[in-house]
């Protein structure tokens, strides 16, 4: 991660710590030092940076802290733990000869360092936090297209980072409180005026987007019932300032958890798929889908918004697959409708919708099989993307699975069996081996067939996307689950460079040309 500096003259420490972290008086004073970055890595630390020493999984940032004074640091923030006490910090400073500051609970205090040092980035953004179930990725991508209609929107999640039709990879290692701050100025610096935040689960999401000014929290799909992921989105609901507004699912089974634990400034926009939802006492609008026809290449959605006082209606055809899209597309007009557009425009918007990379792509289908990238790796998720591939009236389904090494060795033979259920021919194939023995993973998966004698086995897998479509013909459909967007495949200590999107495309021209 490298040094994140701001544009702009060097801030005195006094005015970038003052009213966040206490400078108690020190001789020389150190509020008139100048300060230029913002690091948590030392490998990266520039002259002039302040450097921010916390607890890592192994060891403290401390520990490079003669390292930190070589490369020119202005000072160190530490925190303060067990395995630094305030003494050993103030020890530290003594010896070293370069102001080393204890800070009692110093995570939590990172976002709002780099939001005061980059100039309050999300007061200059219209920010929407997209939290809850997996599905975020892909309703972040349909909102920052969506709103990248009316004005520039970027994405910053698991996608990764930059405007829909330009995005970059967000590293796991760079996302920490000061490289969002960093990422929302240099965002806000390239024009954007919306940013779409995918928020993560895990309980360090409050202090790494503490500072973040959200407009909207978009809760994507359904908890199903899973008390710690109810948990998750009511702790962050928090992260709405007044005024804001959430976007939620009555067919979420915790849907009323969770609009009771609204704060009451908070305004609440929902929507369903059930076209006899009724909205509740608590919101504004209630989007509701009246109908919804699957089309060879998309779906239709009868549609109505019920508000205070009238009911609108309108009707759109979506180029994206799968009923299960349906929520998020009518997530997508709830933000809308919320923002002052009326249902009739919103539906436009959706109409010019398309999906998001690696989840229910679709290539293909116009005179030749039907083929669709998903990463749909677990058990749940391949069991939905091919019920959804089946409504769009294919006459075959076709499926190229694996199973990623290290992980779901358990639900491997259960995956095996939904999709030999599923579909009409299954190629197994290796997703991210990372080292484990391939034909392993296969055996695992194979276990829960009923007739492996049917089941191709092709461990390389652009020629296991290959042959799916090969097997294929017009009016045919070919799931490739498991990497969706991902353009790396990891063998352990290989890793080489590989897309299923990039396969899909050559391996259907090879399609045309052979059937020419």
């Amino acid at each position: 991660m490298m040094a994140l500096a701001n544009a702009g003259p060097a801030w005195r420490l006094g005015d970038l710590l003052g009213g966040l972290v206490d400078l108690e008086p020190r001789r020389p004073p150190l509020e008139d030092r100048r300060i230029s970055s913002l690091t948590l890595d030392s490998r990266t630390l520039a002259p002039g940076a302040l450097f921010m020493a916390r607890q890592g999984s192994r060891v403290h940032g401390l520990a490079f802290a003669e390292e930190v004074k070589r490369c020119g640091a202005t000072a160190i923030l530490a925190e303060i733990g067990e395995s630094w006490s305030r003494t050993d910090i103030e020890y530290l400073n003594d010896r070293l000869g370069l102001p080393v500051i204890p800070v009692d609970g110093l995570g939590d205090r990172l976002s709002a360092i780099a939001d005061r040092f980059h100039g309050v980035p999300s007061a200059r953004l219209e920010v929407l936090g997209v939290a809850g179930a997996p599905g975020k990725a892909t309703l972040g991508h349909l909102l920052a297209q969506a709103l990248d209609t009316e004005q520039a929107s970027a994405l910053v999640g698991r996608l990764g980072i930059g405007f829909p039709d330009d995005l970059h990879a967000w590293p796991e290692a760079e996302q920490d409180p000061l490289r969002l701050q960093w990422t929302l100025d240099d965002l806000a610096g390239r024009g954007a005026k919306s940013v779409i935040l995918e928020l993560r689960s895990d309980p360090a999401t409050r202090s790494r987007v503490a500072a973040v000014r959200f407009s909207h929290l978009v809760l994507a799909n359904v908890t199903g019932g899973d008390p710690s992921a109810l948990t998750a989105v009511v702790r962050d609901l928090a992260l709405l300032p007044d005024s804001g507004r959430v976007v939620s699912s009555l067919d979420d089974p915790d849907s009323g958890a969770i609009l009771a634990a609204l704060p009451p400034t908070v305004s609440a926009t929902v929507h369903s798929a059930r076209p006899d939802a009724r909205k509740p006492a608590r919101c504004d609008f209630l989007l509701r889908a009246t109908a919804i026809e699957t089309l060879p290449l998309g779906l239709r959605l009868n549609l109505e918004c019920v508000g205070e006082d009238d009911i609108e209606q309108a009707s759109v055809d979506v180029g994206l697959i799968g009923r299960s899209s349906a929520s998020n597309l009518l997530a997508v007009l709830a933000v809308l409708r919320s923002r002052g557009a009326s249902l009739e425009r919103a539906a436009r918007v959706l109409s010019r919708l398309r999906g998001a990379p690696g989840r229910m792509e679709c290539f293909g289908g116009e005179g030749a099989p039907l083929v669709v990238v998903d990463s749909a790796r677990t058990p749940e998720a391949v069991e939905r993307a091919l019920t959804d591939l089946r409504l769009h009236a294919r006459r075959r389904l076709f499926c190229v699975l694996g199973c990623g090494g290290r992980e779901d060795v358990g639900r491997r033979p259960r995956l095996g069996a939904i999709a030999e259920r599923l579909c009409d021919g299954l190629i197994l194939t290796d997703d991210n081996p990372r080292g484990e023995p391939g034909e392993a993973i296969i055996a695992d998966i194979l276990a829960g067939v009923a007739a492996p004698e049917a089941v191709r086995v092709e461990r390389q897998r652009g020629l296991a996307i290959r042959l799916a479509i090969a097997l294929a013909g017009t009016g045919d459909a070919v799931l490739v689950a498991g990497k969706g967007h991902e353009t790396l495949q990891d063998m352990g200590d290989l890793k080489v460079h590989f897309s299923d999107r990039a396969q899909v495309v050559e391996a259907l021209r090879e399609w045309q040309e052979g059937h020419h």
